[in-house]
């Protein structure tokens, strides 16, 4: 059965709009439900825009994961899914955007939502967001910098990406719910250097390609929320692969405290 995705990009009216077409995805995927009470699919929100990637393939992963509905968020001033969060109805939010402009009542909105424990799993390059936001690389636990810049006193470089490399990733923490069972594997895909990262991330999965840098995987909690980040995601080549889709929706379903 072919899926349906929406596209929502009104800035204010997407939260009516959102209780009603959350998308069913009914393809196969990985089930950990726990319980009668757990029956019910996450919902999610898939915030995208400020950077280009193949998105029928990008999509077609999410629609793999039989107890996720969601829909794409597609941004048109960058930032507009804070701009009102009063009908707010999803569990999980999912970053694979790299916008910029986000105001300090957008801040205020999301740093909310965190505390009043939706979830968070932020893909790939979203780790370049916001980059005029300090409070965010606190969030997600790093920070890729576009360009050069000061934060917190300190000078840091620009960072560096290369396409197309077969990246060998090591399971750290085998005990943790989103990796457990996993074995370590090899990826095709993007790899990011130089970037920072926060002291308090627990790091599920690394790497030791010289083009990259350790950490490929973290998590960690930000007011009541959980949140995961996953380095890999670049194109068709991760989305396709088994180990990182099993990654996301192991991440999906922890952030949503579906998953212990």
């Amino acid at each position: 059965m072919k899926y349906t995705r929406k596209i929502i990009s009104c800035p204010v009216a997407w939260v009516s709009i959102l209780l009603g077409v959350l998308v069913c995805c009914c393809s196969c995927g990985e089930s950990l439900q726990r319980g009668p009470e757990r029956t019910e699919k996450i919902k999610v929100v898939v915030v995208t825009a400020g950077h280009g990637f193949k998105e029928e393939a990008f999509f077609a992963m999410f629609d793999g994961f039989n107890d996720v509905e969601y829909i794409d968020l597609r941004q048109k001033d960058d930032s507009e899914i804070f701009e009102d969060i009063s009908g707010w109805d999803a569990d999980v939010m999912v970053l694979y955007n790299m916008t910029q402009e986000i105001s300090p009542a957008r801040q205020q909105n999301f740093i909310k939502l965190l505390n009043r424990g939706v979830g968070l799993v932020a893909l790939h390059h979203s780790i370049g967001a916001f980059q005029q936001w300090p409070e965010y690389r606190k969030i997600i636990g790093g920070r890729y910098y576009l360009n050069e810049m000061e934060e917190d006193g300190v000078m840091h470089g620009k960072s560096d990406y290369q396409h197309d490399l077969d990246i060998a990733a090591h399971i750290r923490d085998k005990r943790h719910a989103i990796t457990r069972g996993m074995k370590d594997f090899v990826i095709h895909d993007e790899a990011y250097k130089k970037c920072i990262f926060e002291n308090d991330n627990h790091v599920l999965l690394t790497t030791n390609h010289p083009a990259s840098d350790e950490p490929l995987c973290w998590v960690r909690g930000y007011g009541e929320a959980r949140v995961c980040y996953l380095q890999l995601g670049h194109d068709p080549a991760a989305y396709e692969n088994e180990n990182y889709r099993r990654l996301v929706s192991r991440a999906i379903r922890w952030s949503a405290g579906r998953l212990n």
